[in-house]
């Protein structure tokens, strides 16, 4: 594993960028990661899915594996654009109709993790969704094989030293 970036962090770290046979990326996985974000605006929030990982829990926090979006057809997410995004996260789900931008790290030693990805029509491509508007065609996408896979993927993610 090499991060394309160029030097890991200090205290080394892994990264891997998950592809398809066309060599489009569908998912990230990059260890030792710094933290940290400030909500300063929230927007309209949807959970297409979520599925606790308690094979991944730390100091009694267990994350989950979610897809989820930002934004909606009336009032953009960040970047005035809606967003949808899959992977794992410590982040506790939000409650009510709106949240802050989607932020999918999770708990690694020695600091955080993140393993997902933002929904890409791209990248993500979605039969018979071309004409759909973008959340639409990231709800259509979970019905896709390779969106299966990929869920199956992240979600068995497990340490593999005694160190976690």
């Amino acid at each position: 594993m090499r991060d394309p970036a160029g030097e890991l962090p200090e205290g080394g770290g892994a990264f891997a960028e998950v592809t398809n046979e066309a060599g489009r990326p569908l998912a990230t996985l990059r260890t030792n990661m710094a933290t940290g974000s400030t909500c300063m605006e929230k927007y309209p929030f949807a959970e297409f899915e979520s599925q606790e990982l308690p094979a991944l829990a730390r100091d009694g926090a267990v994350p989950r594996y979610v897809f989820e979006t930002r934004g909606d057809a009336t009032a953009p997410g960040p970047a005035d654009t809606p967003a949808a995004a899959y992977g794992i996260t410590s982040v506790p789900a939000p409650a009510g109709d709106s949240a802050c931008a989607i932020f999918h790290f999770f708990t690694w030693p020695p600091t955080a993790a993140m393993f997902g990805a933002f929904y890409s029509p791209e990248n993500n491509r979605t039969p018979g969704a071309e004409s759909l508007p973008y959340l639409e065609q990231a709800r259509k996408y979970m019905d896709t094989t390779e969106y299966q896979n990929i869920r199956r993927m992240i979600t068995s993610l497990r340490p593999a030293g005694s160190g976690y």
